[in-house]
């Protein structure tokens, strides 16, 4: 755009030279000694028109002048186009006068109406309740057009829960990737605000491995690759975004699944982008269980948070258990501290598997995988592979049929 302007105000200066030189050529300087004989011829054939210097000058005069005023005039035009396509470009947002929070533009996201997200959840029912997070509840809703959305209803109960809202409205809002829940709109009111998402027909992660059919449904290629779209998720928001992206929250419970079990990564209201995360910037946050010790013994947080985390979600999915389990009223256990003498012998490891998927994938990759789950939860956070390195472990352990590069050997004939 700025090239097509200094274009344009090239050729503006250029038909001006040439309307100025044009008009010196057409009028003679007073300083010429004397006029032209086809001037003169001319002056004679028209008897009622005085040709005299001082008119001349007068019409080189306005003749400057108009072409001046034109190329003001679309200088002036050009300027104000420019000015109007560099506020397009800039990001927009709008203060809701109720709630005192600041959203991006309609135009940008959809904003919902608060009637339509009231009469698509069927006045928040709690039969269409679908899941709980830390400052409210999620509704399945269907829309006017019967499309069916997961709305979830946030409590402005405090400052923390307004702005984990505008957070979760202003990242979804620039992310798109196949393993990051898809952000459709919000709205928000005096009490409350609303955030809009695709619905996951299959829920959590953690409901489904924790829940009443206890994993039943979760094959071990299929775990495998809810870890690898998992591990693809977070991958683009370390990588790819700019600035990068640490969730800040990767837990099982935040890692949803669609009809056909494709995982996506939800609730980025603790997110934090690279460079905003100073140890006096943002308040201490997180899961019991998924937390990396670093982070939460000297608040220090980098993407290598959020591998400790996904290596967390991967032993649930690997032993089928808890990241925290309860052993009596005043004691827990760590599912890290549990496992880990275990998951580096070969002998064990096979006996602390999920019964579930025990005896139903190849041992090599068995201990694959929990070599990976290992090394993401390494104490320290220097021991700890980039999230781009556990994708590359990850990818040949999972069938090509469901986004890897494992070929399966078909059954022999006999």
């Amino acid at each position: 755009m700025r090239k097509i302007l200094h274009i344009l105000l090239k050729v503006l200066v250029v038909q001006f030279l040439c309307s100025v030189y044009a008009c010196t050529a057409f009028y003679p300087p007073a300083s010429q000694p004397s006029p032209s004989p086809f001037y003169t011829s001319t002056a004679s054939f028209s008897p009622g028109i005085k040709m005299g210097r001082g008119q001349e000058h007068n019409k080189l005069l306005i003749a400057l002048i108009i072409s001046s005023s034109s190329l003001g005039l679309i200088v002036l035009c050009c300027l104000c186009f420019w000015a109007v396509y560099r506020s397009n470009q800039s990001p927009k947002t709008t203060k809701n006068s109720e709630s005192g929070i600041s959203l991006p533009k309609k135009g940008f996201v959809q904003s919902f109406d608060y009637k339509t997200l009231e009469k698509a959840t069927g006045g928040f029912k709690d039969s269409n309740l679908v899941g709980r997070g830390g400052f409210g509840l999620v509704y399945k809703a269907s829309l006017d057009n019967h499309t069916l959305v997961a709305v979830k209803k946030i409590e402005n109960v405090s400052q923390e829960a307004k702005r984990e809202f505008q957070n979760e409205v202003d990242l979804l809002s620039k992310i798109h990737h196949p393993n990051i829940i898809s952000f459709l709109g919000y709205t928000s009111e005096i009490g409350s605000s609303f955030i809009v998402y695709e619905l996951m027909e299959k829920g959590s992660l953690d409901a489904q491995l924790h829940g009443p059919s206890r994993g039943s449904a979760l094959t071990w290629h299929m775990r495998m690759k809810i870890a690898l779209d998992t591990a693809r998720g977070v991958e683009y928001l370390h990588e790819r975004c700019r600035p990068p992206v640490i969730h800040r929250d990767i837990k099982s419970s935040n890692i949803l699944l669609d009809s056909s079990f494709n995982a996506k990564i939800s609730d980025f209201g603790l997110a934090v982008t690279n460079g905003m995360h100073g140890k006096n910037n943002i308040k201490l946050s997180g899961t019991l269980g998924y937390v990396a010790p670093e982070y939460l013994l000297d608040g220090k947080l980098t993407d290598k948070s959020d591998v400790y985390a996904f290596g967390v979600v991967l032993l649930e999915l690997l032993l089928g258990r808890r990241p925290v389990e309860k052993l009596s009223s005043v004691q827990c256990q760590s599912l890290v501290t549990w496992a880990m003498p275990q998951l580096t012998d070969r002998s064990k490891l096979p006996k602390i598997v999920d019964p579930v998927i025990k005896d139903t994938m190849d041992h090599k990759h068995l201990y694959q995988v929990a070599a990976v789950a290992v090394l993401c939860v390494q104490p320290e956070p220097s021991y700890r592979p980039l999230i781009t390195d556990v994708l590359h472990s990850l990818v040949p352990l999972v069938p090509v049929e469901l986004g890897g590069t494992l070929r399966l050997t078909p059954p022999s004939s006999s």
